[in-house]
């Protein structure tokens, strides 16, 4: 009786150690569903959430993500999320075709870069970031003017129509996402240590301007389409562009609501207005004798669309 305790003893101890062994095991090994074998494609980062959580946060957010591994990367430099980001924080439609990845447009958008950063560094000054707005057709309207044209008579000579209703039409404009700046610039003709002239300027550019090849090399230049002067005293400095498609409409009426977004007579700082078709600019002016009005355009080669549109004022 008693060896049978003893071995009874001695078999109760080895139960326990198995039992002590095998438990320690599982409190080592990671609890697993299942419903997954050793070769199951499942994955517990689904893509598409991490896809559409991506679209929630602005560029620089997003290469960070891109620098945490290589998962990530893959899914922060999808097109698709730079194109939602893209378009998000420029609150614009999607166009039909862009030339380039959405992440390099995002960059030409968003760098804090304009063009007379590239051309003419000397003669700049200053400048403001209005935004973004759409051509919709291949035809713009510029003018000095900000009250509703009317009816224009396309076939008038530009000189004509800036005489005599302050605007001109420009037609083969690249469809697309345009991107609008107010610069202030050194008189363009003078000598930098003489002159204490300055020249206000809207500029406005495609999107993927900055990224051509014709642009970067200094092969596109820019072209002047008319110039006029109001040889009387004019009020303030006013430049718009308009998508002639768009004219009438309800959003773009904002812009001939003048007094809503110009500022007082006494408010000389420049003020802008946008919306989806559309920028103007205008700075309010003391006494002067009138402006010297240019209009210029930038196409990519010879005969190809416009990629570039400014409209320049200055005092005489």
């Amino acid at each position: 009786m008693g060896k049978r305790q003893q071995n009874g003893s001695s078999e109760e101890e080895r139960m326990g150690k198995r039992m002590r062994r095998s438990k320690a095991i599982c409190s080592c090994s990671s609890p697993r569903p299942p419903f997954l074998t050793a070769h199951s494609t499942f994955s517990w980062y689904e893509e598409d959430v991490w896809t559409e959580i991506a679209k929630f946060l602005d560029g620089k957010s997003l290469m960070m993500l891109a620098a945490t591994n290589r998962w990530f990367h893959r899914v922060a430099m999808e097109d698709i999320v730079w194109k939602f980001v893209c378009l998000r924080d420029l609150q614009i439609p999607a166009p039909e075709h862009v030339a380039f990845k959405w992440n390099k447009l995002y960059t030409s958008a968003f760098d804090g870069s304009h063009s007379y950063m590239f051309r003419q560094p000397e003669k700049h000054i200053d400048w403001m970031r209005i935004g973004a707005f759409f051509f919709d057709s291949s035809v713009a309207l510029l003018s000095e003017r900000l009250n509703f044209p009317g009816k224009i008579r396309i076939e008038d000579t530009s000189k004509k129509m800036l005489q005599s209703y302050g605007c001109c039409v420009l037609d083969n404009v690249k469809p697309g996402i345009w991107i609008a700046d107010l610069q202030l610039v050194r008189c363009p003709v003078c000598d930098l240590n003489t002159c204490d002239g300055t020249m206000q300027t809207i500029d406005a550019r495609h999107i993927e301007l900055f990224l051509c090849e014709g642009y970067q090399n200094n092969i596109w230049e820019y072209e002047l389409i008319g110039s006029h002067d109001v040889k009387k005293r004019a009020d303030g400095a006013c430049g718009a562009i308009f998508d002639v498609r768009h004219l009438k409409d309800s959003s773009t009426a904002a812009v001939f609501d003048f007094k809503s977004w110009a500022g007082k007579p006494t408010d000389w700082q420049p003020k802008a207005m946008i919306t989806l078709h559309a920028v103007a600019v205008n700075t309010n002016l003391q006494e002067n004798e009138g402006l010297h009005v240019k209009y210029q355009a930038m196409r990519a080669g010879t005969d190809g669309e416009v990629v570039s549109i400014r409209i320049s004022q200055q005092l005489l």
